[in-house]
C-alpha cells in the first residue's frame, strides 16, 4: 500500500491474515474499582476526626474527589503487575495531605458550611489526625485488596501471550514459568514470521489467526512485549487491544542499560510498565470529555434545523434511509458505530467498507455531492460524540478494512489509536483529506496525541471552522 492515493481494493487483494475482531468486551477491572472504594470509605473514616458531630456533604464530597483526583492523576489506579503497597504509600500520603489542607482552609474561611453552633474551633491537631487516619486507613484497605489478589493469582495464575523476539521471549516464558506463583501463566509466545525454530515449552505464534485462537480459547487477559518501544511488533497492539487484552511492556536488556519509567512494576525482576491506550493522564482526557460535551450539547441543538432540512431534502432526492451506519475503529482498536448521512447508496455491504473514496462517484446526486463539499454530511457524529464514541478533535476513525491494511504499511499507524478518534483533527486542517498520503495523516495524528493539550483542540477547532468557509470536501 503506498503511501499517496489509496485505490479500491478488491476482495482478493485483501489481506487474509488480519482481521479487527469484535473480542471480549473490555469493562471496568474489578481491582480497580476496589481501590477506588477504598479510598473513598478511608476518607470518610477520617473525617470521624474533626469536632463535629456531623460535616455536611459538600466538605466531605470535596476531600474525597480531591484525593481521588490526586491519585488517579498520580496513576494509583492503573494495572499493576507485583507492585506492593509499601511503595504507593509516600504518593499516597501527599496527596491524602494536599486533600486535607484544602479541606482545612475550606472550613476555615466558610464556617457557615458546618451546621454546629457550638462546634470546637478547627485545630492543627484534628487536622493531623484526620489525615493520619485517612492514610493508613487507605493503605491497610489496598494492602488488603493486594494480598488477596496475589493470593487469588498464586492459585489461578492468569494466562498471557509473551510478544517479542525469539531470544527475549523465552528467556521471559521460562522465567514466569519457573516462578509459577507470580500470578501469570505464559500460553503462548509470538514471535516473527522469519525467526527460525523456537523452543519455548509453550506454542508458538507467527501468524495473526494463530493469536486470536490462543486468545479465545485461553482466555489471555494479558500480552508481555519484549520489544523496545521504538520497534514495531509483529502483532499491532490494537488487536491485542480490541480482543480485551491489557499490554504490557516489558524491558529485556541487560542490567545497566534499562530507562527508569516513573510507573515501572517488575514481573519476574524485568522492569515492567502498562501500554496504555492514553497519552495524557485521566484528569486530562477526563477534563477534555467535559469539554467535548460543554461544546457538543448546544451545538447539537443549534444544529437541528440544518440536520432536519439534510434530513428532507435527502430522503426527496435519494428516497428513504438518510442516515448511513458504518463500522469504525475508536480508541484502544475498539469498534463503534458512526453515523453520516447518506450521499451514496454502495452496491453491496463489501463495497461499503472496502472503497476508499466515493468523491467522483457518478452515482451521487446532486444534494449528496453538496452535502460532501461542504462537510454537512458530518453532522450526525455530533450524536457520536455525546456517546462517548468519539471526541471532537482527534485522529479520524478508519474502517475495519483499511485499518488492518494501514497498520501492517505505515509503522506509526496503529499508534493513532492511543487518543479517542474525533469529528475534526489537526491532519484534517493541514488538508489531509481524501487521496491524500497516509504516512502524513499518522505523522501529523501522532503529533497532536503526543502534545495534546485543550487549548490545541481548541485552535484545532477554530481553524476547522475556517476550513468550512471554503470547504473542498472528501
Amino acid at each position: 500500500m503506498s503511501s499517496g492515493t489509496v485505490s479500491v481494493v478488491t476482495p482478493r487483494e485483501a489481506p487474509d491474515h488480519f482481521a479487527f475482531v469484535a473480542g471480549r468486551p473490555r469493562t471496568v477491572q474489578p481491582f480497580v474499582a476496589v481501590l477506588l472504594a477504598t479510598d473513598c470509605a478511608a476518607g470518610l473514616l477520617g473525617l470521624l476526626a474533626l469536632p463535629y458531630t456531623g460535616l455536611p456533604p459538600g466538605p466531605a464530597g470535596l476531600l474525597v474527589a480531591t484525593v481521588l483526583a490526586l491519585n488517579a492523576q498520580a496513576g494509583l489506579y492503573r494495572p499493576t503487575m507485583a507492585r506492593g503497597v509499601l511503595a504507593d504509600v509516600p504518593a499516597l500520603f501527599v496527596r491524602t495531605l494536599i486533600g486535607w489542607c484544602l479541606l482545612a482552609t475550606v472550613l476555615a474561611h466558610e464556617g457557615t458550611l458546618v451546621h454546629e453552633p457550638n462546634a470546637a474551633p478547627l485545630t492543627v491537631a484534628a487536622v493531623a489526625t484526620g489525615c493520619a487516619l485517612h492514610t493508613l486507613a487507605g493503605c491497610a484497605g489496598r494492602g488488603t485488596a493486594l494480598w488477596l489478589r496475589r493470593r487469588q493469582g498464586a492459585r489461578r495464575p492468569r494466562p498471557a501471550l509473551v510478544v517479542g523476539p525469539a531470544a527475549s521471549a523465552v528467556r521471559v516464558t521460562a522465567a514466569l514459568a519457573r516462578r509459577s506463583g507470580g500470578g501469570i501463566r505464559p500460553v503462548g509466545v509470538v514471535v516473527p514470521p522469519a525467526e527460525a525454530s523456537v523452543e519455548a515449552g509453550v506454542p508458538v505464534l507467527r501468524s495473526l489467526e494463530e493469536v486470536q485462537r490462543a486468545v479465545i480459547q485461553n482466555g489471555v487477559q494479558d500480552c508481555l512485549f519484549t520489544y523496545a518501544p521504538e520497534t514495531t511488533a509483529p502483532v499491532p497492539p490494537a488487536f491485542l487491544e480490541s480482543m480485551g487484552c491489557t499490554l504490557w511492556q516489558l524491558d529485556t536488556r541487560a542490567p545497566g542499560q534499562t530507562v527508569p519509567h516513573q510507573q515501572a512494576d517488575e514481573l519476574a525482576a524485568f522492569p515492567c510498565h502498562p501500554l496504555t491506550s492514553a497519552p495524557a493522564s485521566v484528569p486530562g482526557l477526563f477534563f477534555k470529555r467535559v469539554a467535548d460535551l460543554a461544546l457538543t450539547l448546544p451545538a447539537l441543538l443549534l444544529a437541528a434545523p440544518v440536520l432536519a432540512v439534510c434530513a428532507l431534502v435527502l430522503r426527496r432526492s435519494d428516497g428513504p434511509g438518510v442516515l448511513f451506519r458504518q463500522e469504525r475503529i475508536g480508541a484502544g482498536g475498539r469498534a463503534f458505530t458512526l453515523l453520516k448521512f447518506r450521499t451514496l447508496r454502495p452496491d453491496t455491504a463489501h463495497e461499503a467498507a472496502t472503497r476508499w473514496n466515493i468523491a467522483d462517484d457518478q452515482r451521487m446526486s446532486r444534494a449528496g455531492g453538496f452535502m460532501r463539499r461542504t462537510s454537512l454530511d458530518e453532522l450526525p457524529q455530533l450524536w457520536n460524540v455525546i456517546r462517548g464514541d468519539m471526541s471532537l478533535v482527534g485522529p479520524r476513525p478508519e474502517r475495519p478494512y483499511f485499518v488492518a491494511q494501514f497498520s501492517q504499511a505505515h509503522p506509526g499507524y496503529a499508534a493513532r489509536h492511543r487518543m479517542p478518534v474525533g469529528l475534526t483533527g489537526l491532519a484534517q486542517v493541514q488538508g489531509l483529506r481524501g487521496d491524500t498520503s497516509i504516512e502524513d495523516r499518522a505523522r501529523y495524528d501522532n503529533y497532536y496525541i503526543d502534545h495534546w493539550s485543550l487549548w490545541q483542540d481548541l485552535c484545532i477547532l477554530l481553524r476547522t471552522a475556517v476550513c468550512l468557509v471554503r470547504p473542498t470536501g472528501s
